[in-house]
């Protein structure tokens, strides 16, 4: 038996002021040119601050206004110039496309989230279009995580809310690699289990009454950092998602204007908590707390779309075996969504 050796971050900055310096952040690392991705916002507000931050690297400084597939990005990544460090800094479709091709490249990656929407900030895949479709890509832990707490706050209330409803998913995704392994030859990684309820109990002991607090934004990107690590230690994605996930994945396929990923996995969430019968009444506390279900009053999705995204789940992925692979787990999603008191508050 060898070792296992766990790739985690060698650059882990989580504070204030963090973002615009990164001469001093990659100083230790003897970087020479760096190519650095942003999204439309980061560039419209951040471009000259990032420029001024780096004035010993040679920067390629780059701008992605779309979300690419993976044949873009491929021929992206193989037409640049030798860098030594690929980062990407903005939004969750932005920092997929730096790692992707920082990973097929074989160059250091580090991520620099503008809001904390999901874990894919930390995360060893990535989620890109390949033939159409949104499909989760391999890719390699990030290098780097750098998380700016006094840009992070300035993330509009929802994108907050989304990464709760990511985070609270590992609760039911953890349950379902469990049921998993119970029913097909699958084996739990107990670590990378242990790092995923770990993050995920950390982050519900936290105050919850002002979702700007610093306290609260630095617990949750610390959080879903740890969940990110853990797929890095499972190989795979199972330790953070699970058959929530997959009613979100079918959600993008049945609704016109899908909503976020995180609220979208969140509602899934609260659903399989109860169709597991495991802490959906914390499920239910937290998200009542954070404003989570107000939100998804807002967004008028119907019980009837739910349902059949339910139904429709186990195609997304069928070479895994969650509770919604099985008929009666189904079934009992689905009667859960029509009977349950608050959904038929929050849905039409």
């Amino acid at each position: 038996m060898q070792p296992t050796n766990i790739p985690i971050p060698s650059i882990l900055e989580i504070g204030y002021e963090l973002a615009f310096d990164l001469d001093r952040i990659l100083a230790p690392y003897s970087f020479k040119k760096v190519v650095m991705y942003v999204d439309d916002y980061t560039n419209e507000h951040y471009r000259n601050k990032i420029k001024h931050s780096l004035q010993k690297i040679d920067l390629d400084l780059r701008r992605l206004s779309r979300p690419n597939n993976v044949l873009d990005l491929t021929n992206e990544a193989f037409q640049l110039n030798s860098p030594d460090v690929i980062i990407a800094m903005g939004g969750g479709a932005i920092i997929d496309c730096g790692k992707y091709m920082a990973s097929i490249r074989k160059v250091p990656f580090v991520s620099i989230p503008t809001s904390p929407s999901n874990d894919g900030f930390s995360s060893s895949t990535c989620s890109l279009l390949v033939n159409g479709r949104k499909t989760t890509v391999p890719a390699h832990i990030p290098f780097g995580i750098i998380a700016d707490l006094n840009i992070i706050k300035t993330a509009p209330t929802p994108f907050i809310l989304s990464g709760i409803g990511d985070l609270m998913s590992n609760i039911t995704a953890l349950y379902d690699w469990e049921f998993e392994s119970l029913t097909r030859n699958e084996q739990v990684n107990s670590f990378a289990a242990m790092i995923s309820k770990k993050a995920v109990n950390s982050f519900v002991r936290t105050p919850m009454n002002d979702l700007k607090n610093p306290v609260f934004l630095k617990e949750l990107i610390s959080s879903l950092t740890m969940g990110g690590v853990s797929t890095a230690i499972s190989g795979n994605t199972s330790p953070i998602s699970g058959s929530e996930h997959l009613i979100s994945h079918a959600l993008d396929k049945i609704l016109e204007k899908p909503k976020m990923h995180g609220i979208q996995v969140g509602l899934g969430a609260y659903i399989m908590a109860h169709v597991q019968n495991h802490r959906g009444e914390r499920m239910r506390k937290v998200f009542s707390r954070t404003g989570f279900f107000d939100y998804v009053k807002s967004l008028r999705i119907s019980k009837d779309q739910l349902s059949e995204a339910i139904h429709l789940s186990p195609e997304i992925k069928p070479d895994r075996h969650t509770f919604l692979h099985d008929e009666q787990y189904r079934e009992k999603a689905s009667t859960f969504v029509k009977e349950d008191v608050l959904l038929n508050e929050i849905l039409i």
